[in-house]
């Protein structure tokens, strides 16, 4: 039998965001404030963990949809130059690319102004059971940001992964207060990793302690649950265990794809067959190097600096 061709497929949304480098105020009704530098970037979780990955010398293909406009074209040819595998990229001639405005704020946590655009057309269907069977991992991220990506189909995705031995990876975003378990129940008990992070899990759950959050989404039938909770670490929980993990310090500079970093460090570590706690701190690294530069994927350690950084810094993982 012939070996993966890819060690994860990146499925989901893709989009073109807008960053600002951080202004001192947000500014009041018709007035302008300047900031020293405005990026057009790579952005959603499907480009953000595929660029990431592709830095760490993975083998990354991405499935999702842009628009045939300027932005998907730059987004597709940064993909590209990253080294991410865009074979599986499909164009929409209706709507445009899906685009975020990024603003930051000094001292603030960063916000997004998003259009979803172009990925409200992603329905799943499109993604292959030979895509799927050529990976190792199967990553769907913004899931529950629009309808059209059905539990049905995700259900079907995860299902011919957990047939071909294909581990799935889960990520959500939940723009709004909903009923997000109607779409979550059908798929957290094919998924083996679920990676949201404790506001949505708080939004999901009604729970604001990030271990019943944890407990919930493990009862609903995820067999591997981690919420990420920015500067306060991370939390794992799975049946044979319970672990909290703390950060590691740095300078901020903006938040932009840290999330997805995480996640893209945490599938680093299962691919080398980590421990859960040397997953956590990959993601925790892999977070930690994103956060030192404007844009999602502009700071993403290589794979020799990601290694040196975990071997020289600590990083407490505890046991509940």
């Amino acid at each position: 039998m012939s070996s993966p061709r890819y060690d994860c497929l990146c499925a989901g949304i893709i989009v073109a965001d807008h960053v600002c480098k951080a202004i001192d105020h947000m500014p009041r009704p018709g007035e302008l404030v300047l900031t020293d530098e405005m990026s057009l970037t790579i952005g959603g979780c499907a480009s953000n963990v595929a660029a990431d990955l592709a830095r760490l010398d993975r083998r990354a293909a991405i499935a999702g949809i842009v628009g045939q406009d300027v932005f998907g074209q730059y987004v597709e040819e940064s993909l590209a130059a990253s080294g991410v595998h865009c074979e599986y990229i499909m164009k929409s001639d209706t709507l445009p690319t899906s685009g975020s405005f990024v603003i930051n704020v000094q001292g603030e946590d960063r916000r997004f102004i998003h259009s979803v655009a172009a990925n409200s057309l992603f329905t799943g269907e499109t993604v292959t059971e030979e895509q799927i069977r050529s990976c190792r991992i199967l990553y769907l991220g913004g899931y529950c940001l629009s309808e059209e990506l059905s539990p049905e189909n995700v259900a079907r995705m995860f299902e011919v992964a957990r047939e071909a031995g294909v581990i799935t990876v889960l990520d959500v975003v939940t723009p709004k207060a909903a009923d997000y378990w109607s779409m979550l129940k059908p798929v957290l008990p094919l998924s083996d990793y679920f990676l949201p992070n404790n506001d949505e899990g708080e939004l999901i759950t009604g729970e604001t302690d990030p271990l019943k959050q944890a407990e919930a989404f493990r009862e609903a039938g995820a067999n591997s649950v981690i919420i990420t909770c920015g500067g306060q670490g991370s939390l794992l929980l799975d049946a044979e265990r319970s672990l909290r993990s703390e950060i590691y310090p740095v300078d901020l500079v903006d938040g932009t794809g840290s999330g997805d970093a995480f996640v893209a460090g945490f599938i680093h570590g299962l691919l080398e067959e980590a421990s859960p706690e040397d997953c956590l701190r990959y993601g925790s690294a892999l977070g930690h190097s994103c956060v030192r530069a404007t844009g999602a994927t502009a700071g993403i350690f290589t794979r020799s600096e990601l290694n040196q950084f975990v071997s020289a810094h600590e990083l407490r993982v505890e046991t509940l």
